[in-house]
């Protein structure tokens, strides 16, 4: 089955939210447009927009590739799906409260209690406890795939540390530059102000601790980390520090940042560094990213962590093959985004479906994130699923299945004109007091033909994401 595309439909020609776009289009010089990519390109790196590619000596920092076509959603087709990111995100975060609580879901049977208190992700150290404000979850990326006019599925909720962001902004400053003309033509929905709504959305989830206006501080794992060119971006747009956690200590009671004038309390910590390392008295004794004591200070109310320690289980891929059932239990309603069809490994029957059908499906480590870890069925090797056979067989509880989608496509510019490319969408939420969900979010877009992996760290490239006003 040819796969949807977003921009040209198969009869009725150009789709309504492209029209002005592709009118535009056709009255370009091909030339030109190669060398505003070319632009591009020269202005990411002055810029310093690139990423570490860990493990790859010969390329440790790269470009991601930009694509000048933005993808382009109708307003009424965001309201739909802003609608479903709203209650899967308020799911997430009652789901999260009731886990490290009184577990109701895992006794009502709707999820395994053994997919709780077995998994990695899963933090004694919040079990009791409730973050202030009562949010988990204060920043999500939620990842979606299309295959039709009407059918958006989620791929997967990324509840810790969704990265991105910076890339979604930088986009949308450099056509805006570019192409002036094009935002005279077309009423786009902004998502420049996301770092002024991620600072309110931080400072609505203060501490008790806190007697004035909010300190808030970006923690960074430091300059080698694959994501650091974002910490620094968000960090000096907010107007807040950016911090290692050699910066930081213990002092009266409170976590300090070392200033020119002293040390000086935070009362809101917007961490980039992951659980195991963040505090070498709770978690790994060996961490120097972190900062020694920062949960017991956590615990007593003297700072937030956004965000909270312990969300990493609601990234888990066989805990997303019950989000239907979780949306269900806690909202009272059935899910308005569905999920991808999934198989989870670990049942007998689905494992022996999955290994009689590795050459269709595609199999994804339940922790695995970036693209690595997974195989996808229809372009693997016979040798390739060999392998993967004997991991499912081994660990089959460290794998899910799913069959392999026919994602929509946009357009790239490719050397003889348009080309359809294969997509994915990462809209951006912040969580409060109240949910803000970002109108557009990154577009991920897999630059090989034919290719359905789009990220970054797999070759993938991006492009701006308009959301049009009605």
């Amino acid at each position: 089955m040819k796969p949807f595309d977003e921009m040209l439909a198969a009869e009725a020609g150009v789709r309504g939210p492209y029209e002005r776009f592709h009118r535009w289009f056709r009255a370009q010089d091909p030339e030109s447009l190669v060398e505003k990519t070319n632009e591009a390109e020269s202005f990411f790196r002055r810029t310093g927009i690139t990423f570490a590619v860990y493990g790859d000596a010969e390329a440790s920092e790269r470009l991601i590739p930009f694509d000048l076509v933005p993808r382009i959603i109708a307003g009424q087709e965001w309201t739909r799906l802003a609608e479903g990111i709203e209650q899967r995100v308020k799911a997430l975060n009652a789901f999260l409260h009731d886990i490290y609580h009184d577990q109701d879901i895992v006794r009502a049977g709707k999820v395994p209690r053994s997919l709780i208190e077995g998994n990695e992700a899963f933090l004694q150290q919040m079990v009791g406890f409730s973050p202030p404000g009562g949010v988990y979850t204060h920043i999500i990326g939620v990842d979606l795939v299309r295959v039709d006019e009407d059918q958006f599925y989620v791929l997967e909720d990324n509840a810790r540390t969704p990265s991105g962001v910076s890339y979604m902004i930088e986009n949308r400053e450099t056509m805006m530059q570019m192409f002036p003309e094009l935002f005279a033509q077309n009423r786009v929905r902004p998502v420049e102000t996301y770092p002024q709504h991620l600072r309110r959305s931080l400072e609505r989830v203060a501490p008790p601790a806190c007697d004035g206006p909010p300190v808030i501080a970006v923690l960074t794992p430091g300059i080698h980390n694959s994501a650091f060119y974002e910490h620094a971006f968000l960090a000096d747009q907010m107007g807040v520090e950016l911090v290692e956690g050699q910066d930081l200590k213990l002092v009266d009671g409170r976590i300090q940042m070392r200033t020119t004038e002293g040390y000086k309390a935070i009362d809101v910590l917007y961490r980039r560094v992951d659980d195991a390392f963040l505090d070498p008295l709770a978690f790994r004794p060996e961490s120097v990213l972190g900062i020694a004591g920062i949960m017991e200070v956590y615990r007593n109310g003297g700072i937030t962590i956004a965000n909270a320690p312990g969300t990493g289980i609601a990234d888990d891929k066989a805990i997303y093959s019950y989000m239907p059932e979780i949306v269900e239990f806690y909202t009272g309603e059935t899910a308005k985004l569905a999920n991808v069809p999934t198989h989870r490994c670990a049942e007998a029957e689905s494992l022996a479906y999955v290994l009689a059908h590795l050459e269709e499906l595609v199999v994804k480590e339940v922790h695995g994130s970036g693209g690595y870890g997974m195989l996808v069925g229809p372009t693997s090797t016979k040798a390739e699923r060999e392998l993967f056979a004997a991991k499912l067989k081994e660990r089959p509880g460290n794998y899910i299945a799913q069959p392999t989608l026919a994602l929509s496509t946009v357009p790239i510019l490719a050397e003889k004109g348009l080309s359809p490319r294969h997509v994915d969408l990462r809209p951006f939420v912040l969580v409060s007091d109240q949910v803000k969900i970002i109108p557009g979010g990154l577009t991920r877009v897999a630059l090989k033909e034919g290719s359905l992996v789009v990220n970054s760290s797999q070759g993938g490239g991006t492009k701006d994401t308009w959301v049009l006003e009605d």
